[in-house]
């Protein structure tokens, strides 16, 4: 790492650290602000920006009893981690600051389960009913990098093909081993310029996200909501799975993702989609689809844990606070949704969460105030849609086990 790379590793740090915006919108605003970066400058500061980020614990561990800033811990990543010399420091350091990085190059790994796991305590805490081995493969799987995932579009192409075509021209391509639609593509290539992305034959989703989509089950002629429909991942692959019949609502409260659905939406090929954006869960037009749905998908706002491979400050960015708030919405948005479900209809609760308090909890709670509905063992329904997976009433998918993000989802039916 050069001078210049060091300084502007250590200032993008010091307002990635302040938690208050996600760090890759701290980075990408950074860069646009300092054009004169080349490309290895921006590969280097944001490889060492989101390790730092991925290993916080262990680094704060290491500067104690010194409160670190910025600086403190890109130092101390870079002697611990990258096995950087005190001698190469050179001018950077002063006299104090290579005695106190000596010490810490002697230090061992610190043992509390925090750094171990790379997890806040408030985290470990509400992951309780998991053995501490458990925790720890967790919170690794979750300092690794996430692969880049793509899912087919099955009205204009088959996986076989996808595949024969990103081998041939070089990339280091796979199906994944669960979605029938994923490829699983090694390193980061960009993919957005692809012809085969140009084309809508493919889109970039995580296979866990896949599985929520699949696990829907929606048909032919069917009227399904995307109740929380985002930038539209999951409504592409649902629109899909009708082969572009039926009535499929994306319902969203947020303009601009639905915005940015539109191009995706006319790459896809899909003509069944109407996207809708509502003022809240409670919208009058959500209320004129009661009881007219056969498939409801709620992708519900949550804490986002699951996502810590690609997003590694959340886990600084949410609290105790924010994840109670967050239960209040996710109840209230599932109770809403609910009323959508035809008789026999499904309803899907899903987030990106690890933590039980935003899962079970909340089916559990819906349950108990909503006895015309049951839980469907999400086993029976992966087989229906052929995946080769069993994970018993739930689907809890795990970065550690499962190599995709930690997806959950429940599927709910409406008793007839």
């Amino acid at each position: 790492m050069n001078p210049l790379q060091f300084q502007q590793t250590v200032r993008v740090l010091e307002k990635m650290l302040r938690f208050e915006s996600p760090a890759d919108a701290v980075l990408s605003g950074w860069f646009r602000e300092h054009r004169e970066l080349g490309a290895s400058d921006r590969h280097v500061i944001a490889e060492a920006s989101f390790t730092i980020l991925r290993r916080l614990e262990t680094l704060r561990a290491w500067c104690a009893p010194k409160k670190p800033n910025a600086r403190h811990l890109l130092l101390v990543a870079m002697a611990k981690l990258w096995g950087t010399n005190i001698k190469e420091f050179g001018e950077a350091v002063n006299e104090d600051e290579k005695t106190w990085l000596a010490a810490v190059k002697g230090k061992a790994q610190p043992d509390s389960l925090e750094a171990r796991a790379e997890l806040p305590a408030w985290i470990i805490e509400r992951l309780a009913d998991q053995s501490e081995e458990a925790v720890i493969a967790l919170g690794r799987a979750l300092m690794q990098p996430a692969p880049l995932d793509l899912r087919v579009n099955t009205l204009k192409a088959r996986r076989a093909q996808v595949l024969d075509l990103l081998r041939d021209e070089g990339f280091e391509a796979e199906a994944t081993p669960y979605s029938p639609l994923g490829v699983r593509l090694a390193g980061k290539p960009s993919i957005n310029r692809h012809e085969l992305f140009l084309r809508g034959e493919i889109e970039v989703q995580d296979e866990g996200s896949q599985l929520l989509g699949l696990i829907t089950g929606a048909r032919r002629g069917e009227m399904v909501v995307d109740f929380c429909a985002g930038a539209g991942g999951k409504t592409l692959l649902l629109g899909a799975q009708m082969n572009s019949t039926g009535r499929l609502y994306a319902f969203d409260v947020s303009e601009k993702r639905l915005a940015n659905l539109k191009p995706r939406l006319a790459r896809s090929g899909l003509s069944n989609v109407h996207p809708t954006l509502i003022a809240h869960e409670n919208d009058v037009k959500v209320k004129r689809l009661a009881g007219k749905a056969q498939r409801v998908l709620v992708d519900a706002p949550c804490s986002g844990l699951g996502t810590l491979r690609r997003n590694p400050d959340l886990k600084y960015r949410q609290s105790p606070e924010s994840i109670a708030e967050l239960n209040v919405k996710q109840a209230s948005i599932l109770a809403s949704a609910a009323r959508l479900v035809a008789p026999g209809g499904r309803l899907v609760y899903a987030t990106c969460s690890l933590l039980p308090q935003e899962n079970m909890g909340i089916v559990e709670a819906f349950l108990a105030a909503h006895p015309d509905f049951e839980l469907t063992p999400v086993d029976s329904v992966l087989a229906e849609q052929k995946i080769p997976l069993a994970v018993g009433d739930v689907l809890q998918l795990n970065p550690a086990v499962h190599q995709t993000d930690g997806f959950f989802a429940a599927v709910l039916t409406r008793k007839q």
